[in-house]
């Protein structure tokens, strides 16, 4: 499909809510899978001691590093996805414009 000829410029906001809001659905969705087989009472670090936390902490901690990772991979992800054109360019964008410079040639 072809892109419209006049796109506004996705904000820094933006980006990060593209990569936060999916993570924090997939790290919900993965602990819910994971405490499904897991008794958090269960838990020992590294095959030594029984971790002595409270089963809510070990939920939040659990969910928060799960979080990390897969906001980490999406960023990643974005970050691979740009295009050369653009990360090469001075001002990063195509024809080395900076953002304000596009906004003044598309009135």
């Amino acid at each position: 499909q072809p892109m419209p000829m006049h796109q506004e410029p996705v904000t820094l906001k933006q980006r990060c809510l593209r990569i936060l809001w999916p993570a924090f659905m997939a790290a919900g969705v993965l602990e819910m899978l994971v405490f499904a087989v897991i008794d958090p009472a269960d838990l020992r670090w590294f095959g030594g001691p029984q971790i002595d936390w409270s089963a809510q902490a070990v939920y939040t901690v659990t969910f928060l590093i799960f979080w990390g990772t897969i906001a980490t991979a999406g960023a990643m992800t974005a970050v691979l996805s740009v295009e050369s054109d653009v990360l090469n360019a001075p001002g990063g964008k195509p024809g080395g414009r900076t953002e304000k410079e596009i906004s003044r040639s598309s009135r």
